[in-house]
C-alpha cells in the first residue's frame, strides 16, 4: 500500500443549492400548506357572506330561526378554520426543524473549514443565519407570501358586488403595493449596512474579550470599548435610519388600509342610495377589502424580516458553496505510522508566500523524530501538515502512502495525536478531554494518563477525572492544561503522534513526564514528531530534523545531526572565540 491514496469518491446527486434541495425535500408539505392557505382565505369569505345574509335576510324577514341557523354555520366554519391554521403552523414547524436537522451538521462543519482555512471567522454567525432562515419559513412572514396571491380573489369578488367597488379596492391596492415596493427601496440598502455593522460589532466583542486577563492586567477595556462603540454607533445608525423609514411605510399603508376601509363603506352607502346595491353587500365589501389589503400590510410590516432572512440565505449559500461537503474516500486500513513528505510547499490560510519550500523526508514507522530550528523557521507549520491541518499547494504529506489532507478525519483522526504549540482543551470533564469526547473507556482514559505520568495529579484535583475544566480550560494550570492534552494525544496509542512544544510549560517533574512517555511511545512502536527548543527532551528521539526558513537544512541521526550543526556553529565564530 505504499503509493495508495483515497480514491476521492463523489456523493451521488450533490446539490448545487443545498439550502434549496433541503427545502424541496418538503416540497409536498410546502403544497399542502399553500392548499391549507387557500382554504382558508376562502373561508375568510365567511365574515363578509354572514353579514350580508343578517342584512339583507335576516333583518328584512324578520326569522330568528334563520339568525341562528346562519350564526351556527358560522360559528362552525370559524372554528374549522382555526384548525386549518394551528395545522398548517404545526406543519411548517416540523419542516424548519427538518430542514434545520438537515442543515445544521453541514453548516457547522462548513464554519469548521472556514474557520481552519480563514482567520478571524465568525464561528457562530452561519447557526445565527440557519436560525433566521428557519424562524422565517415558521413565521408569518410566509403567511403573508402565501396569502398575497389571494388578493385578485378577493378584488374579484369585490368587482362582482358592483365594478365600482372593485375598481376602488383595485386602485387602494396598487397603491398599497407601491408603498411596500418604495418602502424596500428606502430601507433595503441601509438594512444591509446595519446587519454587517452588526456582525462586524458581534465579532469584534468575541474575539476580543477573550483575551480577558491581558486587557485587565494592562488596562485595555477602555480603549477596546472605544473601538467596539464605533461600530456600535455605526450598526445603530443604519438601523435607525432604515427603521424610520420603515416605520413611515407602516404608518402610511396601516392610514390608507383604514382609508380603503372606511371610504368602501362609503361608497357601498352611496350606492345603497342609488338604488344600485343592498345594504349587506355594502357592509360585506367593507370587510372583503380589509381582507384584501391585510396581507399586503403584513409584507410590509415583515419586510424587514424578510430582508435580514435573504442576507442571511446568501451568506449561508456562499459558505456552503465556499465549503463543500468533503468528498467521501477509499476506506483505508489502520496506519501504522510511516511518514513522507513529497518535495512539500505549504502556504498558512489567507497567506501569500510559502513558509514551507521543497520539504522531502521519509519516516519509518515507530521512529521517534526532533524537529528544531530558529523561531518563525516553519516548523509548527510543518506539524499541521503532517497531521493534515494545512494542504499542501504542492506536493504530498503521505502516512502509509495516503494523502493525509484526503484522508477522512473520522477515519484516520483516532490514529492520529496531536498536541498544537497553543493547547486547546474544551468545556466538560478531565476524562471527556482525554477520550477526545468519545465514548468514556475508563481503562483506556487512564492507560494514557499513566503514560504521561498526570494520573496522581488528576487524582488530587476536586473531582478527579470527572473536574470540570471550564472554557478552554480555564480551571487549570498552563502545566496542567499541557500535561493533559499531551495525555489527548497519546489516548489509545496512536500510530502517528505530533507534539509541538510540549515542554513549553513544563517543570522538570513534568519534562521528565514528557521524556518517559516518549521513551514508552517508542516500546509501543509508535511515531512520535517532537518540535521543540528544549535540548532535554532530544536525548529521547532517533533522529533530528533542522529547519531553516522553511527548508530542510539537516536530517538524519539524533548525534550526527548535533555533530554536524556544532561543527558549522564552530566554523562560524570568529578566530578569537574559537577554543
Amino acid at each position: 500500500m505504499s503509493n495508495l491514496s483515497p480514491v476521492p469518491r463523489p456523493i451521488a446527486g450533490a446539490p448545487k443549492n443545498e439550502i434549496v434541495e433541503a427545502l424541496l425535500e418538503h416540497k409536498r408539505a410546502f403544497y399542502g400548506v399553500a392548499l391549507f392557505s387557500g382554504v382558508i382565505n376562502l373561508l375568510y369569505l365567511v365574515p363578509a357572506i354572514y353579514m350580508m345574509q343578517v342584512y339583507d335576510r335576516v333583518l328584512a324577514s324578520r326569522n330568528e330561526t334563520t339568525l341562528v341557523a346562519l350564526t351556527l354555520l358560522a360559528i362552525g366554519l370559524y372554528a374549522l378554520m382555526g384548525l386549518i391554521e394551528n395545522f398548517r403552523a404545526s406543519v411548517l414547524i416540523r419542516v424548519g426543524n427538518a430542514v434545520d436537522q438537515v442543515l445544521s451538521k453541514r453548516v457547522f462543519t462548513a464554519t469548521f473549514e472556514r474557520n481552519l482555512k480563514q482567520v478571524g471567522g465568525n464561528s457562530a454567525q452561519a447557526l445565527k443565519d440557519l436560525t433566521e432562515i428557519r424562524q422565517f419559513f415558521t413565521g408569518n412572514g410566509l403567511f403573508a407570501f402565501l396569502d398575497a396571491p389571494w388578493l385578485p380573489i378577493y378584488l374579484f369578488v369585490l368587482f362582482l358586488f358592483h365594478p365600482v367597488l372593485g375598481y376602488f379596492a383595485t386602485i387602494g391596492a396598487i397603491l398599497l403595493v407601491a408603498l411596500a415596493v418604495i418602502s424596500d427601496r428606502l430601507s433595503r440598502k441601509p438594512l444591509l449596512e446595519a446587519n454587517f455593522a452588526n456582525i462586524a460589532s458581534t465579532q469584534y466583542v468575541t474575539s476580543n474579550l477573550r483575551n480577558y486577563e491581558a486587557i485587565e492586567a494592562m488596562g485595555m477595556l477602555g480603549s477596546l470599548m472605544r473601538k467596539w462603540y464605533i461600530l456600535q454607533a455605526r450598526m445603530l445608525e443604519r438601523q435607525s435610519y432604515a427603521s424610520d423609514r420603515a416605520s413611515i411605510a407602516v404608518a402610511a399603508t396601516k392610514t390608507l388600509r383604514l382609508t380603503l376601509q372606511s371610504g368602501v363603506l362609503g361608497l357601498g352607502a352611496l350606492l345603497v342610495i342609488e338604488g344600485k346595491i343592498s345594504p349587506g353587500i355594502m357592509i360585506a365589501a367593507s370587510i372583503l377589502m380589509g381582507r384584501a389589503v391585510a396581507p399586503v400590510e403584513l409584507l410590509i410590516a415583515t419586510w424587514k424580516n424578510f430582508t435580514t432572512t435573504k442576507s442571511s440565505y446568501l451568506r449561508l449559500k456562499e459558505l456552503l458553496e465556499n465549503f463543500p461537503q468533503r468528498l467521501q474516500g477509499l476506506s483505508l486500513p489502520k496506519p501504522k505510522g510511516a511518514l513522507n513528505a513529497e518535495n512539500i510547499y505549504v502556504t498558512p490560510p489567507s497567506g501569500q508566500v510559502s513558509v514551507l519550500k521543497g520539504i522531502n523526508f521519509s519516516i519509518a514507522a515507530g521512529e521517534i523524530v526532533g524537529i528544531i530550528g530558529p523561531s518563525a523557521s516553519g516548523k509548527s507549520s510543518l506539524a499541521r501538515a503532517i497531521v493534515g491541518i494545512w494542504q499542501c499547494q504542492v506536493g504530498k504529506m503521505r502516512l502509509d502512502g495516503a494523502d493525509i489532507f484526503s484522508w477522512p478525519k473520522e477515519e484516520v483522526g483516532p490514529s492520529v495525536g496531536y498536541l498544537p504549540q497553543d493547547v486547546e482543551l474544551f468545556e466538560g470533564s478531565i476524562a471527556e478531554n482525554i477520550c477526545r469526547f468519545g465514548e468514556i473507556d475508563s481503562e483506556k482514559i487512564i492507560q494514557a494518563a499513566s503514560l504521561c505520568d498526570v494520573h496522581e495529579m488528576i487524582l488530587r484535583l476536586p473531582r478527579g477525572y470527572e473536574t470540570q475544566i471550564g472554557e478552554a480550560g480555564s480551571a487549570l494550570s498552563g502545566g496542567q492544561r499541557q500535561r493533559i492534552a499531551l495525555a489527548r494525544a497519546v489516548y489509545d496509542l496512536p500510530a502517528l503522534i505530533v507534539l509541538d512544544e510540549p515542554n513549553s510549560n513544563l517543570d522538570d517533574q513534568g519534562e521528565a513526564a514528557l521524556i518517559g512517555a516518549v521513551s514508552q511511545l517508542k516500546q509501543q512502536h509508535c511515531t512520535v514528531v517532537v518540535i521543540t527548543h528544549r535540548s532535554s527532551i532530544l536525548r529521547a528521539v532517533d533522529k533530528l530534523m533542522l529547519i531553516v526558513d522553511g527548508r530542510v537544512a539537516a536530517f538524519g541521526a539524533r548525534d550526527d545531526v548535533l555533530k554536524a550543526i556544532s561543527q558549522k556553529t564552530a566554523t562560524s565564530l570568529p578566530d578569537n572565540t574559537k577554543e
